[in-house]
């Protein structure tokens, strides 16, 4: 199935992350994916890069507008969620920044 929702995720995500990027939501965005190794682990991760912690100031807002004018209506938003979590389950989220070391 993993076929089946990287290509449903490419079809609106692409497009709605080049244009975040052009609109300087995002720095840059990965897909990254590699094997699980156990039943509770992940295999799929949707990366995200931000410019600082100020950049999630609005960022919501800011996406759910970009997202109306990319990707259609929050019903056509929805039932693309409700597709998706049919072929995959999301364990969860989480924020990190990296750091360099001295």
């Amino acid at each position: 199935m993993q076929d089946i929702y990287l290509r449903d995720l490419g079809v609106a995500r692409k497009k709605l992350m080049e244009e975040a990027k052009k609109q300087g939501l995002i720095l840059s965005e990965k897909i990254l994916i590699g094997h699980a190794s156990d039943r509770e682990d992940w295999d799929l991760m949707l990366m995200v890069e931000f410019k600082n912690w100020a950049a999630f100031d609005g960022l919501t807002d800011k996406f759910d507008a970009l997202s109306l004018k990319m990707v259609g209506t929050e019903e056509k938003q929805v039932q693309m969620m409700v597709k998706r979590t049919e072929t995959r389950e999301i364990l969860g989220n989480k924020t990190m920044q990296e750091i360099t070391l001295k």
